[in-house]
């Protein structure tokens, strides 16, 4: 564990592989930190160099007063990955991560050479929604959100089971000002135009049972960009990384071979 020093923010990271490894980045969801993608570390190939890191008002990284734009997430990404050296990389988005990684490619391409969009969408939900979310935290904290998270994350048979509630309390302890700053992000962000444009491999992954971005929803932002692919899981909601983490890598490691990353 590391803490990169930004200038206006430290960001919490962890890099993985080895040194001359494909390098490959991954950004977490909303209300979740860096340990999200740990149910697939062992299942990926040995030969890449991960970057992993907890956004803004998240983990352990600094938590600025909120609200936050999608352009201030963007650029720490941006900044972490050129103090990091991280050029020319894969890049893994799931739901704001992967808002980021839209952002990302259609400002800095030199970064980001093909990415996959995880349960994410140009644009999710719209402002009422995000301002009653807002307000919620601020009133009520993180727990009053948490079960109607946990519906729009996990499918039905998950949320059955005991791991529920290690995601459940990851989401618990996150910050409300984070969580609150992240929301104003992805309420502010509209991609379609700019999302559009882009012109790299993309691969879309969704989740059948997926509450927050809706199968449809990542198909429609995905055909957004010519020659992009789309993989639908099923039995899953917006979090398959973690309910099917075996097939969640499979897909990415598949689409890093046809890419030519690894």
């Amino acid at each position: 564990m590391h803490m990169a020093d930004l200038g206006n923010l430290r960001l919490h990271y962890r890099i993985d592989g080895p040194k001359d490894g494909a390098p490959v980045v991954f950004a977490n969801s909303l209300g979740t930190d860096m340990r999200l993608w740990d149910p697939i570390m062992p299942l990926l190939p040995d030969n890449l160099r991960i970057l992993r890191f907890d956004k803004r008002g998240h983990g352990l990284s600094t938590c600025p007063p909120a609200p936050y734009s999608m352009g201030a997430l963007v650029k720490d990404t941006e900044d972490l990955m050129d103090h990091l050296d991280f050029k020319n990389s894969f890049f893994v988005g799931l739901s704001i991560g992967g808002m980021i990684a839209q952002g990302l490619a259609i400002k800095r391409l030199d970064l980001v050479r093909a990415m996959v969009l995880s349960n994410t969408a140009a644009k999710i939900g719209n402002a009422k929604i995000w301002a009653d979310r807002i307000e919620d935290v601020k009133n009520g904290g993180m727990e009053s959100l948490a079960n109607a998270v946990m519906e729009r994350w996990f499918s039905q048979s998950f949320r059955k089971g005991i791991d529920l509630e290690l995601w459940r309390n990851m989401l618990t302890q996150q910050k409300a000002e984070g969580y609150a700053g992240c929301s104003a992000a992805i309420s502010g962000t509209d991609y379609y135009a700019t999302t559009a444009s882009l012109r790299l491999p993309t691969l879309g992954i969704a989740g059948s049972e997926d509450g927050s971005t809706p199968p449809d929803l990542v198909r429609e932002t995905i055909e957004l960009i010519p020659g992009s692919q789309f993989c639908l899981i099923r039995k899953v909601g917006h979090l398959p990384c973690i309910e099917k983490p075996n097939e969640f890598a499979s897909i990415v490691t598949d689409f890093m071979r046809s890419t030519g990353h690894i």
